[in-house]
């Protein structure tokens, strides 16, 4: 029996260099400084790496996650680093995800896969999986765009309209968002979710940047609606990329119904444990804010000096437009800078720069004007 015919939806495009590109330019990636990718720039927690050494790989993972979810409770208990102390959050109430991208992937299965007439609506340009988890759903994509002439800031009037036309039953929001930083207040986020209340649509707000935020608001109290998801990233805020690790904050039926769909031990025992050793090390994301808030600053003034000012971010990201961004990734190259470019966004002419540590950025800002000169 034939299978029936699939076209696959093209792939969301990310950051980094691979091996592929690596072989075809006769380059080794520990020769390059990658500022494609925006995560703590002081490493994994050190406890992280004797956590790691203490699992028993013979052993499979916990599926539910169980002391991670428990770890990540107590955490927000404590006002997850950011905040003087937030309301609780049960465990049942928490998904652990492989990397937040898998969470939104659950997301589009859970809510428009074989759902007739299930849409989403994406405020844009933003995050590629988004498209990407939908698409493969097989769901109508509607979107609100944020132009450059408006600072990439969204009409929010235009966007709670369009919830209320559309009637989607996934809306995505990034804050901040990548690839342009803008941070939305609680009124203009409660915006958005009153419009999605309305329509019965289910508000994903994604804050894998908000630990890099330098006065962030607490969004524990959205949860107390039943119709908003908070969706954040252990990999970006502790340097755990090549492990994944992500959660979700949801109401109890909406937690239930991710988990429904989530294959067990999709969360390996080391992400697991490095979770649980990240958590505990409540004086490392402190220093990492304290590390990208020194070279942000720094390397904001530098590239605006050389005659590149990037756009006000509020992210642990910079957005610097460059023309041919292309080009630019190219000619960094053989300076030892990897950098994104964001044809992917719909943004060609921009590069994002993540926040490296202070000498790395030194370097980048050397090959900028080397290159820009």
């Amino acid at each position: 029996m034939a299978l029936p015919s699939f076209v696959p939806p093209p792939r969301p495009v990310h950051g980094a260099i691979g091996p592929a590109e690596l072989r075809r330019l006769g380059l080794r990636a520990g020769e390059l400084l990658d500022f494609s990718a925006s995560i703590s720039p002081l490493g994994p927690p050190p406890g992280v790496w004797a956590a790691l050494r203490a699992v028993d790989l013979a052993a499979y993972p916990d599926p539910e996650c169980l002391e991670l979810r428990e770890a990540i409770a107590a955490h927000l208990r404590g006002g997850g680093g950011l905040f003087g102390g937030g309301p609780a959050v049960p465990p049942e109430r928490i998904l652990a995800g492989n990397g937040s991208t898998e969470i939104f992937h659950l997301l589009a299965r859970a809510w428009l896969g074989g759902a007739p007439g299930a849409s989403a609506l994406l405020l844009t340009p933003t995050y590629g999986e988004y498209r990407g988890a939908c698409a493969l759903a097989g769901a109508p994509i509607h979107q609100v765009e944020a132009t450059a002439a408006a600072g990439f800031r969204w009409d929010l009037a235009e966007a709670a309209a369009a919830i209320l036309r559309q009637r989607p039953r996934l809306v995505f929001l990034c804050n901040p968002n990548n690839p342009t930083g803008v941070y939305l207040r609680p009124d203009e986020v409660s915006v958005i979710a009153d419009a999605a209340a309305q329509t019965g649509s289910l508000l994903a707000l994604d804050e894998a940047y908000l630990g890099f935020v330098a006065q962030p608001w607490d969004s524990l109290p959205l949860l107390e609606r039943d119709n908003v998801l908070l969706v954040r990233s252990m990999t970006k805020d502790y340097a755990l990329t090549g492990l994944r690790l992500g959660y979700a904050l949801a109401p109890a039926a909406v937690a239930a119904r991710l988990r429904a769909f989530q294959p067990d031990w999709s969360v390996n025992s080391l992400a697991q444990a490095a979770g649980v050793a990240a958590l505990s090390d409540g004086a490392y994301l402190p220093r990492a804010r304290a590390a990208v808030f020194e070279a942000k600053a720094w390397l904001t003034a530098e590239l605006t000096r050389l005659g590149w000012p990037p756009e006000p971010t509020e992210a642990n990201f910079l957005l610097l437009r460059v023309g041919d961004a292309a080009r630019w990734r190219a000619a960094l190259l053989p300076y030892g800078i990897v950098v994104r470019d964001c044809a992917s966004f719909g943004l060609p002419e921009y590069l994002r720069l993540g926040i490296r540590p202070l000498p790395d950025c030194r370097r980048l800002a050397e090959a900028v004007a080397a290159v820009g000169g």
